[in-house]
């Protein structure tokens, strides 16, 4: 069972955009084509509820607060069981899933999703759930970096955050010399 895989699912639920059943529909993979065509109305507020609970999840990761992290995934824990089940195509393709068929979209989506983040945080610890330090973006990620430093979601928002640094400081520093009386010995005399 691919933990990581499970865990990645509820990523990608807390930064997709929620707006409507078509949108909800574009979280699922291709290899999930069966959740797209059976997602339906409830299962959108179902997911948008799950949603808000996940980003708290990752925000009480990133300040430190563990034992509210593991108070939320147990409460969703509970509410999305594990119901492991085997499934494959043939005898050379069996794997595991966390819930029986028969569950709706959001329960099976849900279930392994709370689950990956679960094991996740008993494995590597809830400092390994990151937002994104970039104010524009906040999306969630998950912390792989050997020395558990990263910030960003992607090199797309480091670059972005790190130029518009680099921008502010350089208008300071024109700001600055603007400011700053002028040299007396370069002064004419009269």
């Amino acid at each position: 069972m691919d933990f990581d895989a499970y865990a990645r699912t509820g990523v990608d639920l807390v930064n997709a955009r929620l707006d409507d059943l078509d949108a909800l529909r574009a979280l699922f993979p291709d290899e999930h084509a069966w959740m797209r065509d059976e997602v339906a109305e409830r299962d959108l507020t179902i997911f948008r509820r799950a949603q808000k609970r996940l980003r708290d999840v990752f925000e009480y990761g990133t300040s430190g607060r563990d034992a509210e992290a593991v108070t939320e995934l147990n409460t969703l824990l509970a509410a999305y069981p594990v119901q492991p089940r085997i499934s494959g195509h043939d005898s050379s393709d069996w794997h595991m899933h966390v819930t029986g068929r028969g569950a709706s979209v959001s329960a099976e989506y849900l279930a392994g999703a709370v689950w990956g983040l679960s094991v996740w945080l008993c494995e590597y610890g809830s400092a390994r759930f990151g937002v994104c330090a970039d104010d524009r973006c906040r999306n969630v990620y998950l912390d792989t970096s050997s020395n558990c430093c990263r910030r960003f979601c992607s090199e797309r928002c480091a670059t972005r955050s790190h130029v518009a640094a680099h921008r502010a400081r350089k208008r300071a520093a024109v700001s600055d010399q603007a400011a700053a009386p002028a040299d007396e010995s370069l002064t004419p005399v009269s």
